[in-house]
């Protein structure tokens, strides 16, 4: 990963690129996305191909600075692109105008022009004033870390829920960004018919609506029917959720940063066979798959889509009834990656939009994964500052088995103890004893199974009929 200067300096070096292999790089002819006429209200999907990254540094140390710019380019590079150049701005806070300030921007410009870039990545939120006068000034495309986020969502999401999902988010961030002025918006002007006045003069009038204004009154009928959609398929969702709780299947969400290792972990402790990949948000879809505990128990585990550090608000509402899966589980594994240079603030970050969704409420089990990874002395820090958590790494198996055992502890122990002798005929009853309950005896004699164990309620009431006491229980069932 390219390491970044502290300050916006063009002639330092970035990566492996030296200053003077940088500007022997040429722009490809056809693949630059310069704009020529920044009027244009369509909406412009991403096609990053060799960027420039800028971060304005306002609070913390230059590690935070640079790994707050480093992430970005892992960002970058899984949305496709090619990071040339890393440029960070010591500001107390961003300039209102551009970003980075108006005398930076030329400097920004001569990076973009040397290196041969045709795209500026900024780390943070633009506001539609900023990207505008960001692309004035420096004549190719700008884009925000929000944007850069969707676009990688857009990628990824494989479901009819996933698709719409992002879509939906897509949108809530385009509608504030249309613009268009200039000819663009003097083609079409109202006006009475009379000459002169405000409508524009001759050839000018029209029926008084912009092609800005009607673009946005289709994007917001498109999320009112998306909104429809995703609330249908919650429904259905609902559903599934009703039928486990009403079997009590207990049930175990994976959360987390992205790329942490979540898809990984879940393989390794089900077998799931899910899509594991060496990138940011290659999960987007949640995948459930049951497992059972070591005394036979049935539980579920739920991998999540990943978080990240300013998960856009957008994406947070669009995914909500996703990450509802989250909130309704008995018990969140939050997986930590442990050889990142910043594990702590990737915990802290997870947790704000856990808080966002209702889920900070829940049994947490932190669990650092890639731990075949991480420096020895990262991992000691680690285990003084958090002493409950499971430290793994679910690409060699170490600690998995703990981990297995740690997550059975947790789980919701069914709340009525029960004795009970159960006749042959009745296997079913004793299966279902066995996926809902938590068998702690057992047995067989001339009557039947004798079971001792932990149901809920409902099995309670079905097993009335065959409950003994203490004294009919066989000691030693032969």
């Amino acid at each position: 990963m390219p390491t970044f200067p502290d300050t916006l300096v063009a002639d330092e070096t970035t990566g492996d690129l030296e200053l003077a292999e940088r500007n022997s790089l040429r722009r490809v002819a056809g693949l630059s996305t310069e704009l020529t006429d920044v009027t244009e209200v369509e909406y412009r999907q991403l096609r990053l191909e060799r960027v420039v990254l800028v971060g304005v540094w306002t609070s913390g140390t230059v590690v935070d600075a640079e790994n707050s710019l480093t992430e970005l380019a892992a960002l970058a590079e899984t949305a496709g692109s090619q990071v040339l150049e890393g440029l960070i701005q010591r500001r107390s806070q961003p300039d209102a105008a551009t970003f980075i300030g108006r005398g930076k921007v030329d400097e920004l410009r001569a990076a973009v022009e040397s290196t041969g870039a045709d795209t500026v990545i900024c780390d943070g939120e633009l506001s539609p004033s900023q990207l505008r006068n960001l692309e004035e000034r420096i004549k190719v495309k700008v884009v925000d870390r929000t944007a850069l986020i969707l676009d990688i969502f857009a990628q990824h999401a494989k479901s009819k829920e996933g698709k719409a999902q992002v879509e939906l988010a897509q949108l809530q961030y385009l509608v504030p960004r249309l613009r268009g002025w200039g000819e663009a918006l003097s083609r079409q002007t109202g006006g009475s018919g009379r000459g002169g006045g405000a409508g524009g003069g001759v050839g000018l009038r029209g029926p008084g609506e912009t092609k800005l204004e009607t673009d946005r009154r289709r994007i917001r009928t498109r999320i009112a029917k998306l909104k429809r959609e995703i609330n249908g398929m919650r429904v259905i969702r609902d559903t599934k959720r009703s039928a486990r709780r009403a079997n009590t299947v207990p049930s175990v969400a994976i959360a987390g940063y992205t790329n942490a290792g979540k898809s990984s972990l879940l393989n390794r402790l089900t077998g799931a066979g899910v899509l594991v990949e060496d990138a940011l948000f290659a999960t987007l879809d949640t995948a459930t798959r049951r497992t059972a505990a070591r005394d036979g128990r049935v539980y579920t585990l739920s991998d999540t889509v990943g978080f990240v550090r300013h998960l856009p608000h957008q994406l947070v509402e669009a995914f909500r009834s996703t990450l509802e899966e989250v909130a309704d589980a008995d018990l969140v594994v939050h997986v930590v990656d442990g050889a990142h240079p910043d594990p702590e603030e990737q915990v802290r970050a997870v947790r704000e939009v856990l808080a966002e969704v209702g889920a900070d409420r829940l049994p947490e089990l932190l669990v650092v994964n890639k731990a075949d990874a991480a420096p020895q002395e990262t991992l000691l820090r680690l285990k003084r500052e958090w002493p409950d958590a499971v430290f793994v790494s679910a690409h060699t198996g170490q600690g998995i088995e703990e981990l297995r055992e740690v997550i059975e502890d947790k789980l919701p122990v069914p709340a009525v103890e029960v004795l009970a002798c159960v006749p042959y005929d009745r296997g079913d009853l004793v299966a279902k004893v066995h996926r809902r309950g938590e068998v702690l005896a057992s047995g067989h004699t001339v009557a039947g199974t004798q079971l001792r164990a932990r149901v809920d309620r409902e099995l309670a009431a079905e097993l009335g009929t065959f409950t003994i006491t203490e004294s009919d229980w066989v000691a030693d069932p032969s």
